[in-house]
């Protein structure tokens, strides 16, 4: 899973449709511009991407890995996966060794794809399309549900 806000370099998009060929399913919040087509049969078929744009603006990039083995690995960092960034810039990425803190970053990282209020989902011709709840369930805004948390 990545959260971060653009998604642009051909050399990261490569390996990520290499990865979802080799059967690795990869979750990806993309806040602004995706050049990655996901969904698309044979090529990125394991990859979701959404977008969650709502009252806040937000500057995280969270890298998170597991491996066959469920070894994690979190890394926090400065830079989207954009050419000036990857090959022009100075960047950060810092890990998370903490467990509990791990833990954590994960569950807010999933909590996004729960998000049916801001939440638009790339389909594999370029369309975005606004996720609402179902029948049934509960309206759920991720940035909402954070602040609150954050707030008590």
């Amino acid at each position: 899973m990545a959260k971060l806000n653009a998604l642009t370099d051909s050399r990261m998009i490569r390996a990520l449709y290499k990865a979802s060929q080799a059967g690795v399913k990869i979750d990806l919040i993309v806040r602004g511009t995706c050049c990655l087509r996901p969904g698309v049969p044979g090529v990125s078929e394991r990859i979701r991407v959404r977008s969650i744009v709502g009252r806040f603006l937000e500057h995280s990039r969270i890298y998170y890995f597991m491996n066959s083995s469920g070894e994690e690995k979190l890394y926090l960092a400065s830079a989207d996966w954009m050419e000036r960034n990857l090959d022009r810039r100075v960047e950060i990425a810092f890990p998370v060794e903490n467990k509990r803190q791990i833990r954590r970053v994960k569950r807010d990282l999933e909590l996004y794809f729960t998000d049916n209020q801001q939440s638009w989902e790339l389909l594999a011709d370029g369309r975005y399309v606004r996720q609402q709840p179902e029948e049934g369930q509960p309206a759920i805004n991720v940035q909402q549900a954070l602040f609150e948390e954050l707030s008590t």
